[in-house]
């Protein structure tokens, strides 16, 4: 029984994470689907003065946004000039900083009853939604 429970254990582990190693195009398109609703949700919830939506809007989309990578390609980069010209890494890495610091200051700032202090925050975490394709994803 103990070899079957820490050979299912030890099987899971590996699933898992091989998994985090391969994040693919397809997981990138259902994350940023994922954000992109966030975002509508987001937005409503200022249309509606519903905290509620704005709530759930900014947990999804920084749950999402911790999902997203950079491209594998320059996670797995070797020659170390041409990864320090792309910079992916850090800059993916630094967005998602940006963007959860302005999603909790955006749902603190409408609760304490500042709705256009939060309606600024959601406007910086759009720009930094554009960053991000512009720069990254090449659009």
């Amino acid at each position: 029984m103990k070899k079957i429970l820490m050979t299912l254990s030890l099987a899971s582990t590996l699933l898992l994470a091989t998994n985090a190693l391969t994040y693919t195009q397809a997981d990138r398109i259902k994350d940023m689907q994922t954000m992109a609703k966030a975002m509508g949700d987001i937005q409503s919830g200022f249309f509606y003065n519903n905290l509620d939506m704005i709530k759930e809007g900014g947990i999804r989309l920084v749950d999402a946004l911790e999902r997203v990578q950079p491209p594998l390609e320059e996670k797995t980069e070797k020659d170390a000039m041409t990864r320090f010209l792309n910079n992916k890494v850090k800059m993916t890495n630094s967005i998602k900083r940006r963007v959860r610091k302005k999603v909790t200051h955006m749902i603190e700032s409408f609760r304490d009853g500042h709705p256009k202090s939060a309606l600024q925050d959601y406007k910086k975490i759009t720009e930094s939604c554009m960053n991000c394709h512009t720069r990254l994803r090449t659009w």
